[in-house]
């Protein structure tokens, strides 16, 4: 009589066509791939069902306390800081006033930051977001089209706020997200589209309904939608919005508002009190609307600041004071290898005349130290020594034979 070949109980597949089975009670048995299986349905249904934990005003830092932590990390810009820390400290509060029994509605006040490229946009993000106790995800307007085109649809940015929450509804709806590249998708002119404009005037448009709060379906992996998806209803009425852009150029929709040209006595004596090496300390949001962004968008962002333009103190502060200062982050590199990476003082203060020159910001710094001393990343861990110093002329001989002068806007 024929022997008969066991089967999984779950799939039906014969024995000789899975490697192992888990057996069960009387003759019930279970493959490995179902137990896979089985073990990633528990951890998707017990992920959905974990509890948000609930926010206590005491453990809410305050506006002080998130400021003295984006100082350790990143030098100046004062202004930029306090709005960034009473924002995420009113966006707390505002998760928290559902305890509370009167008819006020605390309303969000999304933000966006104008900035020269370099001064620190991105890192106040990125910096922040170790300190808050809510979802924080960053993501880049730059790929964003509308529906139907090539790119991503603008749902899928609460498709990233859903993954840093293990899709947990409840705690993405609470959380922060930071739009990245915001003046990448301004209207190429200044009247309305009578084309199709994908990636511009269509995103922001977009874009509203998420900034305003409503409920979005998100496709949960991302991409574009069809129809065949499954997709996770997300309400953005609590969800933060902080967007960021550096806006090349809005300087001169500045100056023409301020009326800084116009010839004449009276206008000189009012254009001495303009400082126009910081024109960004002055805009406003006609200035925004001139550059491209639609007014509907604009108002939804209600708290504009702007980041201050880094000068030589602050650049040679920024390359060795920070506690992820660009120097501290090489020496720990060398000294890995037990290997101790020393810079004269002359050496940082040509590395920041030169980040001046290439008019790079802070992201100049990294590509010039990094040109400077990449030869001996090379050579050092085999040459069995345990200091390295930096001197000027080294320096000098290491960016004049490089390449980096091609970086160096004219």
């Amino acid at each position: 009589m024929a022997k008969v070949e066991k089967k999984c109980s779950f799939c039906g597949r014969p024995e000789s066509q899975v490697e192992f089975f888990i057996m069960g009670q009387g003759s019930t048995q279970i493959c490995n791939e179902c137990a896979v299986q089985a073990a990633e349905i528990v951890k998707e249904n017990s992920t959905s069902r974990t509890k948000m934990p609930s926010l206590k005003k005491d453990d809410v830092p305050k506006p002080v306390e998130i400021k003295k932590y984006l100082d350790q990390y990143i030098i100046g810009q004062d202004e930029a800081k306090k709005f960034l820390s009473v924002a995420v400290y009113n966006h707390y509060k505002r998760l928290m006033q559902e305890r509370t029994n009167d008819d006020v509605e605390i309303e969000k006040s999304n933000i966006i930051m104008v900035g020269y490229t370099g001064t620190g946009k991105t890192l106040l993000a990125r910096t922040i977001a170790k300190k808050l106790h809510v979802p924080f995800t960053i993501v880049d307007a730059t790929v964003l089209t509308e529906a139907g085109y090539v790119g991503e649809d603008i749902e899928s940015i609460l498709t990233r706020l859903l993954q840093v929450a293990d899709y947990d509804v409840k705690a993405a709806e609470r959380g922060i997200v930071f739009i990245d590249e915001i003046d990448k998708i301004a209207r190429k002119g200044d009247n309305p589209s009578i084309t199709r404009d994908v990636s511009g005037e269509g995103v922001q448009q977009g874009l509203l309904k998420l900034l305003e709060g409503s409920v979005v379906n998100v496709p949960p992996q991302g991409g574009r939608k069809h129809p065949d998806q499954k997709m996770i209803p997300v309400n953005t009425q609590n969800i933060l919005f902080i967007c960021g852009g550096a806006f090349d150029g809005i300087e001169k929709k500045i100056a023409s508002r301020l009326n800084t040209r116009v010839v004449g006595y009276n206008a000189a004596i009012k254009n001495e009190q303009v400082d126009k090496n910081n024109m960004l300390q002055y805009i406003a949001p006609q200035d925004l609307k001139s550059f491209g962004l639609i007014p509907e968008i604009i108002g939804r962002l209600p708290i504009l600041t702007y980041l201050e333009p880094l000068d030589r103190t602050a650049l040679r502060r920024i390359l060795t004071e920070p506690k992820n200062s660009i120097i501290k982050q090489y020496s720990k590199l060398f000294g890995m290898d037990k290997i101790e990476l020393v810079f004269t003082d002359e050496v940082l203060d040509y590395i920041v005349d030169k980040a001046i020159e290439f008019k790079l910001g802070a992201r100049g710094l990294r590509s010039i130290t990094e040109t400077i001393i990449m030869d001996k990343m090379y050579e050092m861990p085999s040459a069995h020594e345990d200091k390295l110093q930096i001197t000027l002329d080294y320096a000098k001989t290491k960016i004049e034979k490089t390449n980096i002068n091609r970086l160096k806007i004219s």
